[in-house]
């Protein structure tokens, strides 16, 4: 405890002695004030780096994937009117081809860019376009036969996978869309929200502004009216100097100068007085 207590002392006295100037006091304020404001600048910057690289990627993806939506619906929009265009014409002979591989691909491209929760939708429009290209395989066979009415197939059984298919991937593209219009929202409360530090720190700049503010007048400019009335009572009204304050920079250093000036010139002027009054007797 003895030891703890001798450190004490020494730090009390170390404190005690311990004195800054003005110049080092401003410029301790000042700098307080640039450095906060600096590092909200940086941590504005990086919040904005970080928030603009982040949602930018995921509405590049959403860009992407609605693209490759388009892309599956206007493949089967073609071959849905070739096949119909067949249907239609019996001295077309050239039945409608459909590239199954990309189509796949297009969906796997969609499943592996899914969240886990919406991996479905894209399983759901491979399950209706398995049905439906199972359907449209049987196209030669109803056109090659006699006993089948090509239109009544292809209204009764062709059509309503079709319109299942179609129904998925306009659910997949409507999803596409909500998530885009999503993402450009979370971009536009996170731009906001970067900019957060920054409004803070320059409302906080302006408090210390004040304060700095405050504290300049209340050590320094007032002490500098109070010595310069007093000084002036002094020389004017003869008056005896006794402004003191609290303070133990350079401005503290002039007033006890001023003190000390001012009583030795009062004592000067008393002893003027007496030698005038004994040389007058």
């Amino acid at each position: 405890m003895t030891i703890f207590a001798d450190m004490f002392e020494k730090a009390r006295i170390w404190w005690k002695e311990f004195r800054l100037s003005m110049r080092t006091k401003i410029t301790l304020s000042l700098s307080a004030i640039a450095v906060v404001l600096f590092v909200s600048i940086i941590i504005s910057f990086l919040e904005y780096r970080h928030m603009s690289n982040y949602v930018s990627d995921m509405i590049a993806g959403d860009i992407k994937n609605i693209r490759v939506t388009q892309k599956l619906v206007n493949a089967v929009d073609t071959y849905n009117l070739e096949v119909l265009a067949v249907i239609g014409d019996e001295n077309l002979t050239t039945l409608p081809d459909f590239d199954r591989k990309a189509f796949i691909d297009y969906c796997d491209s969609l499943k592996a860019d899914f969240e886990t929760g919406r991996s479905h939708l894209a399983d759901s429009v491979l399950y209706a376009y398995s049905a439906y290209m199972l359907a449209s395989m049987e196209l030669e066979d109803v056109l090659q036969s006699s006993f089948i009415d090509t239109r009544d197939w292809y209204f009764s059984r062709l059509q309503p996978l079709f319109g299942r298919l179609r129904g998925y991937l306009d659910r997949l593209g409507e999803v596409m869309y909500i998530e885009l219009r999503q993402n450009s929202e979370d971009f536009d409360s996170g731009f906001y929200r970067s900019f957060i530090p920054g409004t803070v720190a320059v409302a906080v700049g302006i408090l210390l502004l004040f304060l700095l503010l405050s504290f300049i007048i209340t050590y320094y400019v007032t002490p500098l009216y109070r010595i310069n009335s007093n000084l002036r009572d002094y020389l004017q009204y003869r008056r005896r100097y006794t402004y003191t304050f609290d303070g133990d920079d350079q401005l503290s250093d002039l007033n006890g100068s001023v003190t000390d000036l001012a009583e030795e010139n009062r004592q000067l002027r008393r002893r003027n007085a007496e030698l005038k009054d004994k040389i007058d007797k």
